[in-house]
């Protein structure tokens, strides 16, 4: 209950322009930013920009669905050296499969952003017509100590744009970064909880600004805690490429789904895998516990809110494996095959990413 009030809270702070809502104490500001600072010397900094994914997915006939991902090295795939193995190719490939039309993916994450960029990128995707786009925003917010009301604000004005402009959004929420190695105990447990009402606040934002949300906080949980060396890459932050995969393939049900693209079988909530309509605070709640949840407006007698705020709906859409990405390379050529994709050649991507600006400090 304690936590559903924190998610209001700092969610109506954002909504209404407040200063914040202090999820830890100055003191406790302090140590995490301390405690940060030995961590970003323990990673060290990116020696260099994840590849560039951009261009054509799916040898497939008819028009292409517009695809934009916005956000931070998380969204860039900082850490992969192919440009197929990112979540960018990951996730337009699997849309490509699902829809079977092409996909064209437009990437202007950058590596090191924190939800204030949200704004430049948002203007960079919007120079394409698009008809979805993916963000995945949030943890450096925690470790540069943004104001968790400040961050929420970002992310449901730069939701509110793209809707605006006739795009469907999907926000991969603030991952749990009471994994990451570096950051000892205990700051560790305040990392975890700071990020999980982060993500709650980010649900309740985008939820209410037309959008939907899918949660990767508990994928980067117990799934990471569990097998660090397999799902976490080098340097001990980013994931791996099967850790960005896992994450891919938790995100595409709800990003098919934001295009009714899913399959009718899932089209009717199952209770017995604890999905169903509940208040938009709890539903949030609910999904920063649990990586791979949905969660999307509804209305309820043809009602969007009831006594305790916007109607929500929880869903844990099945994970499907997502098949080999197929990126257009600068000649024509697909390269569809493993073997054939792994020798893709970076800088053979036939859009170039849009202007990155100077590249932020990240933990």
């Amino acid at each position: 209950m304690m936590r559903t009030r924190m998610a209001r809270r700092v969610a109506a702070a954002a909504a209404f322009g407040g200063g914040g809502v202090g999820v830890l104490t100055g003191a406790m500001f302090a140590v995490l930013f301390a405690e940060a600072k030995m961590a970003r010397r323990t990673v060290g900094e990116p020696d260099s920009a994840p590849p560039t994914a951009d261009g054509m997915y799916g040898d497939l006939p008819g028009d292409p669905i517009m695809f934009a991902v916005l956000g931070d090295s998380t969204a860039a795939g900082q850490g992969v050296e192919n440009p197929l193995q990112t979540p960018g190719a990951l996730l337009a490939s699997g849309l490509a499969a699902v829809a079977e039309v092409p996909v064209q993916l437009v990437n202007v994450a950058l590596t090191g952003a924190q939800s204030s960029d949200l704004e430049r990128q948002v203007t960079l995707a919007l120079r394409h017509e698009l008809d979805v786009a993916m963000i995945m925003i949030g943890a450096n917010d925690v470790t540069h100590r943004m104001r968790p009301a400040e961050s929420v604000r970002h992310l449901e004005h730069a939701t509110r744009r793209l809707i605006a402009s006739g795009v469907e959004v999907v926000v991969a929420t603030c991952p749990d970064l009471g994994t990451i190695e570096p950051i000892a105990q205990p700051l560790r447990y305040v990392a975890r909880q700071w990020s999980r009402n982060l993500a709650a606040a980010q649900t309740i934002a985008v939820v209410e600004a037309g959008g939907r949300t899918v949660s990767l906080g508990s994928l980067l949980g117990p799934e990471f805690l569990a097998r660090p060396k397999d799902l976490f890459g080098p340097d001990r932050f980013h994931p791996s490429i099967e850790g960005y995969a896992t994450a891919a393939m938790a995100s595409l049900p709800s990003l098919c789904a934001a295009l009714d693209l899913w399959p009718l079988d899932e089209v009717t909530p199952d209770s017995f895998r604890g999905e169903g309509v509940l208040p938009i605070a709890q539903a949030a709640i609910e999904a920063a516990c649990e990586g791979g949840t949905e969660v999307a407006g509804t209305d309820v007698g043809g009602r969007e809110r009831g006594p305790r705020g916007r109607w929500a709906l929880l869903r844990h859409r099945r994970r499907q494996q997502i098949p080999t990405p197929a990126t257009v390379a600068a000649d024509g050529a697909a390269a569809t095959d493993p073997e054939a994709a792994s020798q893709v050649d970076p800088g053979a991507a036939p859009t170039p990413r849009g202007d990155r600006g100077n590249v932020a400090e990240e933990i």
